[in-house]
């Protein structure tokens, strides 16, 4: 028990009243760190070792069997309990995120819940860090150590998140402006005759230039109908990917222009149209929204300069009369 008492009296004279729960607390991380990796390892499946037909089938195609797995060369796979979500409306909702966002890989979301739990846990070691420090060198509050602590915890865990989100609406804005132009490019080829499908490959490679993101949906569209998926099967997963309200209009008059035997020049020629004129409303929203923006930045700029000039001069007279009236 003396022993005890002198090791925490020496935390205490060291890092400051809360040095013994700080030192508790980072020996909890490193058990963490150390335990963590040996409780998700994932564990073999005994059927897999008792079916010898499994057995002899991959021993005579390796490779084959290795174009199979999910990913050969993923090390996260072994965490995929604990780095992916157990819930199926979770992943799916997390899934269509990384879509729009643009990552499209089997293991995006992992990579993602990983990220968030390494930069979390990262943050949070500097944060006990800079609170020992901050600790021994002065004597913070308990909501400061606190704030120091768990705030840069909060912080890198979250930093995927708005990576992510603002990765997501950077990459609808270049759908949204490159689509009208995409829509007028297809409708010429289709009114010179081609289809559908030549339109879409035709378009995803004359866009590829200007507007990268909308061409990788385009030429995704066309890989898809290639390999035979059913075509409205396609295109609704195209507007599910980018999230964006013109596409899954244009994806519901293709569709319902294919339903109902309609010409697709005509549906393509009055719905892109449309786009350009939603284009010109945008532009023209923009353009109204300027002036009240600007507002406060030419008064913060403007009005202080200007009383500068019009008032400082009688304020530096009134001043200096005032002065040598003064005994």
């Amino acid at each position: 028990m003396e022993a005890v008492t002198n090791i925490q009296t020496l935390l205490t004279d060291l890092l400051g009243p809360f040095g013994p729960l700080i030192v508790v607390g980072f020996l909890g991380l490193i058990l963490i760190g150390v335990t963590l990796p040996t409780l998700m390892k994932k564990q073999v499946d005994p059927l897999d070792k008792l079916n010898p037909a499994n057995r002899a089938k991959a021993e005579a195609n390796p490779k084959a069997e290795r174009l199979r797995q999910a990913g050969g060369k993923d090390k996260l796979e072994k965490f995929s309990n604990f780095l992916e979500p157990q819930d199926e409306e979770a992943y799916s909702a997390v899934r269509l995120k990384l879509l729009q966002a643009g990552y499209r890989t089997k293991n995006a979301v992992r990579i993602y819940h990983f990220m968030q739990f390494t930069l979390g846990v990262m943050f949070l070691i500097g944060g006990v860090i800079y609170a020992i420090y901050i600790s021994a060198t002065g004597e913070p509050s308990t909501a400061q150590m606190i704030l120091y602590t768990l705030g840069p915890g909060g912080a890198g865990y979250m930093l995927p998140k708005y990576w992510v989100t603002r990765r997501q609406a950077t990459r609808q804005e270049n759908i949204v402006n490159g689509f009208p132009d995409s829509l007028d490019m297809m409708l010429v080829c289709v009114e010179a005759g081609q289809s559908l499908d030549q339109a879409i490959i035709r378009v995803s490679v004359e866009l590829r230039a200007g507007f990268p993101d909308l061409a990788d949906e385009y030429q995704l569209v066309s890989y898809e109908m290639k390999a035979g998926k059913d075509k409205v099967s396609v295109l609704r997963d195209m507007s599910e990917r980018c999230g964006v309200p013109d596409v899954s209009s244009f994806v519901t008059v293709l569709i319902q222009s294919q339903q109902f035997g309609t010409s697709i020049a005509e549906a393509l020629r009055v719905f892109s149209a449309e786009m350009r004129d939603k284009r010109v409303m945008r532009a023209e929203e923009k353009a109204n929204k300027l002036p009240t923006k600007m507002t406060l930045a030419t008064m913060m700029l403007t009005v202080p300069p200007l009383l500068i000039i019009l008032i400082g001069p009688s304020i530096y007279e009134i001043s200096t009369i005032l002065g040598g009236e003064l005994p």
